[in-house]
């Protein structure tokens, strides 16, 4: 059926341009047929009432794990959009490392066939070594014909600065991005949990934000000899932060992503919990003033982006000693209400620059067309307010999977509903 929808009495936010007002929004057909004050009401148009709600163009989250093929007792594409259409969420781009690795056109293809229908656009990002080994470029170009709109190796950080030097070069070509998990893994062997204080009182390896640094500082110097285009996924130390900075203001095409686990929660989780898995991501927590150069590096736009690396695993999988835990969580449907929480109600990001981060800093990354309010455009839109206080539950977990330290930790703004592909999704309060 096609979609004719009003959404009446909101607030209408570009968050291209960051303007805002009073406005109702007409759809027609699933297309943009109007945006302004007090629109009719054409004949069999259902109302959905958006008073003290805000309608911007739909989020987007460049970093999400949905394990299919080959991990569907973890997450589903099916699901992982169901847990992104309750976080405000229209569209997300879905990492390789599945099984097998979307490392190859079929693969690529099979994701997109799967995701068809769904009220949730999902791009699948390809590899940037054969089987993510780091020895060999996949076959980028092929992929990219395939629907794949960028490359990274993920959770196997490309080690080779030769083979990461091609794959900068390559992709240049291809208009495409290169999306790097920084972490020199020679000098992290074994590491659990972030290298520090309470690392040594609890007796637990650690990983040292040097092997995020390094590798972040050899791959910005890469993509300012090879003018490829280079993404850094998840930062989550001051150093890091500031050698992007730097990069930028030297003119590198360097991007960046931070998660809310890394400016919600410090290291000090880990022991507070009593070694709670749920505390256990990769990279890891960091300390206090990690957590505040990740909101200065957001506040001053070295921080491109919000993303949420969801990382959902099955419950035994995180029900055994913490050294024996996978990394990761979920993220997102706690992702705004930890944004404006911990952003926006303390003034580190104004309510658009927050919704920039969201919905256009994403797509312009990965080249993809950024929605608009034109009329005749596809309706591709996030309701959402940022000052209902709530708390997160167990009831409103949608993905498959359970792991998330969350539950239980106080929220403000909830995303109510997502209009995408001719659908309209709504969140139950």
């Amino acid at each position: 059926m096609p979609l004719d929808l009003l959404l009446s009495g909101g607030t209408v936010l570009d968050a291209r341009t960051g303007t805002s007002g009073r406005a109702d929004v007409l759809i027609r057909d699933g297309e943009i047929a109007g945006v302004g004050d007090g629109l009719d009401v054409p004949d069999g148009v259902r109302v959905y009432d958006a008073s003290g709600k805000t309608i911007s163009q739909g989020w987007m989250d460049m970093h999400v794990h949905f394990r299919e093929p080959g991990q569907e007792h973890k997450e589903t594409i099916e699901t992982g959009a169901r847990a992104a259409a309750f976080g405000g969420f229209t569209a997300v781009a879905c990492m390789p490392n599945t099984d097998p690795p979307l490392a190859t056109r079929d693969v690529v293809e099979f994701v997109r066939k799967r995701a068809e229908g769904l009220a949730v656009d999902v791009h699948p990002i390809g590899t940037v070594s054969k089987r993510r080994e780091g020895e060999e470029l996949a076959e980028m170009a092929d992929m990219v014909a395939g629907g794949a709109v960028a490359f990274s190796d993920d959770g196997s950080p490309v080690q080779h600065g030769g083979l990461m030097r091609r794959a900068l070069e390559y992709a240049r070509t291809l208009d495409k991005p290169i999306l790097g998990h920084e972490e020199d893994l020679t000098l992290n062997p074994h590491g659990h949990m972030n290298e520090g204080a309470v690392a040594t009182r609890l007796g637990l390896p650690g990983i040292p934000g040097l092997a995020e640094e390094a590798m972040i500082a050899r791959d910005v110097l890469l993509a300012g000899y090879t003018g490829g285009r280079f993404h850094v996924c998840h930062i989550s130390t001051a150093e890091a932060v500031d050698i992007v900075r730097r990069a930028k203001a030297r003119g590198v095409p360097v991007t960046a992503e931070a998660c809310p686990h890394h400016w919600a929660l410090t290291d000090a989780a880990v022991e507070t919990s009593g070694y709670d898995t749920h505390t256990k991501m990769h990279p890891p927590l960091r300390t206090a003033a990690d957590v505040q150069a990740i909101k200065d590096g957001l506040a001053d736009g070295t921080i491109d982006a919000i993303a949420t690396d969801h990382a959902p695993h099955a419950g035994y999988e995180k029900e055994v000693e913490f050294i024996e835990a996978p990394f990761g969580i979920l993220g997102l449907e706690t992702c705004w209400g930890l944004t404006v929480r911990d952003l926006v109600r303390t003034g580190v990001l104004t309510l658009a620059d927050a919704v920039r981060k969201l919905a256009v800093a994403p797509r312009e990354i990965l080249g993809l067309d950024v929605p608009t309010f034109d009329p005749g455009a596809p309706a591709n839109l996030t309701v959402f307010d940022d000052s209902t206080e709530w708390t997160f539950e167990e009831r409103h977990i949608r993905s498959k999977s359970h792991n998330t330290p969350f539950v239980g930790a106080p929220m403000v703004g909830r995303a109510w509903a997502i209009v995408n592909n001719g659908q309209v999704v709504e969140a139950e309060a």
